[in-house]
């Protein structure tokens, strides 16, 4: 089935987002007919615009729902001190960027802390935190990472390179990647207490509200959003591996749609020239992460979101390779 072209819309209000959304189920609308698509049980109905009411999708009958509300509680119990931006979807997918005031300098640059949380009422991109999903975090198979903020254009820079340990690791996986013979990490069980199977299903049935709630202030509670990781590490090669005119030529052999690309290379130009700076690869990430959360386009969030990590590898590679 083709996917709804849609276009990220901004805002800085949780409001925006936490409205009504609960399960209708197929049975009750139609009591006198026998539903043999057991895979296709209960409408996602969620009342976006001045209650008009919206279905975003069918899904089984252990798909539970995560209203943005329940991120919001958790969000305003851990930090008080907080800016908030979000892009959305009228598909119901939701970027959630939560800004700290720490700051950290990347070249010339000041950019922000921040934690970057995915949701959906359609299905499509899972529940995430820093890209991690949270049922990978509860049984120790991925970590999540960290995110920057750049206020010049408004990025939320998802840490793809934190959940190497070294550089040298990430510059071997880079070598490998290149070669084809790219492997999984290994996932650090230590790090997180093991926890009950049942606990770890997200986005089903036996996963009630109060007990998401609980999972994900524990996962939050224990991040660290100030020390340097190692995706800063990278972006400091990216501030020095500059390209001149071969900017253009390179955002062809980039792993995004070309529509997107001649976007991104707008999007440079203008960086280009609103910063008095030459080509670089820092900027190039930059235009090619802007594309990618502001076209409109028929990718979903998480399609967005894989590109940009590929996007992040494959331009690492250029400079660290």
């Amino acid at each position: 089935m083709t996917y709804l072209s849609a276009q990220p819309q901004f805002t800085t209000s949780w409001d925006e987002i936490c409205y009504p959304v609960n399960p209708v189920w197929l049975a009750d609308l139609l009591p006198d007919y026998e539903i043999m698509a057991t895979d296709k049980q209960q409408l996602i109905v969620g009342q976006p615009f001045r209650g008009t009411k919206t279905i975003f999708g069918i899904q089984s009958a252990d798909y539970a729902i995560i209203p943005n509300i329940l991120i919001r509680e958790v969000v305003d119990k851990l930090f008080s001190d907080y800016k908030l931006e979000i892009k959305y979807t009228s598909t119901g997918e939701f970027s959630i960027n939560i800004i700290f005031p720490e700051q950290l300098s990347i070249g010339g640059e000041q950019l922000q802390r921040s934690m970057i949380l995915t949701n959906s009422y359609n299905g499509k991109t899972p529940f995430s935190v820093q890209g991690k999903t949270l049922t990978a975090m509860l049984d120790g198979s991925g970590l999540p990472g960290t995110s920057m903020y750049r206020a010049v254009c408004q990025n939320g820079l998802m840490g793809w390179a934190d959940s190497f340990s070294e550089l040298s690791k990430y510059r071997s996986w880079l070598k490998e990647r290149g070669q084809g013979k790219e492997k999984k990490q290994k996932p650090n069980r230590s790090a997180i207490a093991k926890k009950d199977a049942a606990s770890r299903k997200i986005h089903h049935s036996r996963q009630t509200p109060e007990l998401f709630q609980e999972q994900l202030y524990g996962l939050l509670a224990g991040q660290n959003y100030k020390n340097p990781t190692l995706t800063t590490t990278v972006y400091e090669h990216f501030q020095q591996k500059s390209f001149g005119r071969a900017d253009e030529k390179l955002l062809k052999t980039l792993p995004i749609p070309v529509q997107l690309a001649k976007q991104a290379y707008e999007r440079l130009k203008q960086e280009q020239r609103l910063l008095d700076q030459d080509s670089s690869c820092w900027l190039m990430y930059n235009a090619v992460n802007h594309a990618l959360f502001n076209a409109r386009s028929s990718l979903t969030l998480n399609d967005r979101y894989k590109l940009d990590e590929k996007v992040f590898h494959q331009l690492a590679a250029s400079s660290l390779i």
